[in-house]
């Protein structure tokens, strides 16, 4: 009797296993550039830096009609980025992202058009940088101000309620020093041709052990070969204002060609302790061809991290040939 139920157990785990794999689609892609970078100030040694991603996607449909997908990054041979959402047809989409997820804020902390990267991420170091890649004494810079997000968190994309209008949330439960979660909501409107423009709040979420506000309000609109746009933001700290910052961004990008762009982007961070507004500009243009994008910039920062010194002044160029499959 219990060989005849292992039999059956057996047949009826091949069956699902079997019904599974008809029902799912798995495919792998991927990414690998060589990057180069130098700016004044900066004694970093060998600058030139290669990068590469492996990206797994996987999804199914069930029985009640909800698709399951889940994703899965190797960065440099090491697993990065990972989710698992799941599609339910007319209730939007909840992904729960073990690591990389952000939140909804931070998805729109900066959406002001440019060819090559943001005016403020292009070189320079921040506070987590390996100290290899720093010059002693040199400041940190900040960039655009973002919402507060750690690794297990939610992502829910709600299903379209008025034309042209876009609403996510994200949570961050809490954890450690801090004891709430973090809630954010951004709303997005493209019932304009050409026009988008957003909203988006941060609550709850952290520098130290102090919470924070963040809100960002943004604006990008595409006309002809030609799209402009800007944001704004601010971040208010509770008990305390060294960390009440507000952020501004603008830029430009021509599209010369199906495969050539050119652009402008510039952006300025004021500091609530410091007296000095970071102050960031970059011209940069792209251009693709088949699988292979070759991108440059030039760019100028001064009073990096709000520092009135003259070594954090940097000017510099930033190059990468990227390739996807």
């Amino acid at each position: 009797m219990n060989n005849l139920k292992n039999i059956g157990l057996t047949a009826l785990a091949g069956s699902l296993i079997a019904t599974s794999a008809f029902a799912g689609s798995m495919s792998v892609g991927g990414s690998a550039g060589i990057s180069y970078g130098n700016s004044s100030n900066y004694d970093r040694g060998n600058t030139w830096s290669s990068g590469d991603s492996l990206t797994f996607n996987g999804s199914g449909e069930l029985d009640n009609g909800m698709t399951v997908t889940t994703y899965q990054e190797i960065d440099g041979g090491t697993l990065d980025d990972r989710n698992i959402s799941v599609s339910m047809d007319g209730l939007g989409k909840l992904t729960f992202h073990a690591h990389g997820g952000g939140t909804a804020m931070s998805a729109v902390d900066d959406t002001t058009p440019t060819a090559y990267g943001e005016s403020w991420d292009l070189i320079g170091h921040t506070a987590s940088a390996a100290a290899t890649s720093k010059t002693t004494g040199q400041a940190n810079k900040e960039g655009a101000i973002g919402g507060f997000g750690t690794n297990n968190s939610f992502m829910y994309d709600m299903p379209e309620m008025v034309d042209g209008l876009d609403v996510n949330l994200s949570y961050v439960p809490s954890g450690g020093a801090r004891t709430d979660g973090t809630v954010s909501v951004a709303l997005a409107y493209t019932g304009v041709e050409g026009l988008t423009v957003g909203y988006a709040v941060d609550d709850n979420g952290l520098a130290g052990t102090s919470k924070l506000e963040t809100e960002v309000m943004y604006a990008k609109y595409a006309f002809g070969s030609f799209t402009v746009g800007f944001t704004e933001s601010e971040q208010d700290q509770s008990g305390a204002t060294t960390s009440d910052d507000e952020f501004s961004a603008h830029g430009i990008t021509y599209q010369v060609s199906d495969n050539l762009t050119i652009g402008y982007n510039a952006s300025e961070r004021q500091f609530g302790d410091k007296t000095a507004d970071q102050e960031n500009k970059a011209i940069s243009v792209s251009y693709t061809s088949g699988g292979m994008t070759v991108s440059a910039a030039s760019v100028s920062m001064d009073n990096v991290g709000g520092s009135t010194s003259s070594r954090d002044d940097v000017d510099g160029y930033a190059i990468d040939i990227g390739f996807a499959f």
